[in-house]
């Protein structure tokens, strides 16, 4: 595009200044030095998973999970994966493992792909994003990990649900997810992720209605975490 200097654009009534300039050629190669290498620990200290990009070196001895996001959202260092990747070691930790597992908004398969490797089985995961879903099945390909993904909106109803769900959507949805519970099924235990701290009671709220009540709850920069289980 040609240099367009300041320029002016019309914005209500008014006008605003525009400032434009070149984006540099290597950005597809640039935006990689804002994925980082991350360590996610359980709260007691018992299992902790090392997340990378696959431009980065494995770490010696780690369990690993190798996330490329892709054009998809998701490489576990955002606030909600982080913790809903703390919740799920700490399940984990408890002995409640090796079961299947449901992934809602499954992003670039980053919570799944973590909950086969930790020996849950089967795991799906669901996105309504075509590129989401082409980005998780290159990430579990990578991760020799045994996870179907399949493309699903979430605002015309809820697939076959397993008893442990993990559900990492804002809060609107994520009570959506609760108000379709009835025909879907309730899960034994739902990881529930991508609320503000400020919702936590709201949707806990929602969830309580289905009979899933709270037992543990991490926040981290105003985001917060829940975990649900049946009473």
């Amino acid at each position: 595009m040609p240099d367009l200097g300041q320029v002016e654009a019309a914005s209500g009534d008014g006008l605003v200044a525009v400032e434009s300039s070149e984006v540099p050629g290597d950005w597809s190669e640039r935006w990689r030095a804002f994925h980082r290498p991350l360590e996610v620990t359980s709260a007691d200290g018992a299992t902790s998973i090392w997340l990378r990009p696959p431009w980065e070196p494995a770490r010696p001895g780690a369990f690993e999970v190798v996330i490329d996001p892709g054009q998809a959202f998701g490489t576990g260092a955002h606030p909600t994966t982080r913790l809903s990747l703390e919740l799920l070691l700490g399940c984990h930790d408890r002995g409640l493992t090796g079961g299947p597992v449901s992934d809602l908004g499954t992003g670039s398969g980053v919570l799944a792909i973590a909950a086969a490797r930790l020996g849950y089985s089967p795991v799906t995961g669901f996105d309504h994003e075509r590129e989401a879903i082409t980005a998780a099945v290159g990430n579990a390909a990578v991760n020799r990990a045994e996870v179907s993904f399949e493309r699903h909106d979430l605002r015309s109803g809820l697939p076959d649900l397993a008893p442990l769900v993990i559900a990492n959507l804002t809060a609107p949805l994520l009570e959506l997810v609760a108000g379709r519970m009835d025909t879907a099924g309730r899960p034994d235990r739902l990881i529930c992720s991508g609320l503000l701290e400020t919702e936590r009671d709201r949707v806990a709220g929602a969830f309580a209605r289905t009979g899933l009540t709270p037992r543990d709850f991490r926040a981290l920069e105003g985001w917060g975490s829940l975990l649900l289980e049946a009473a």
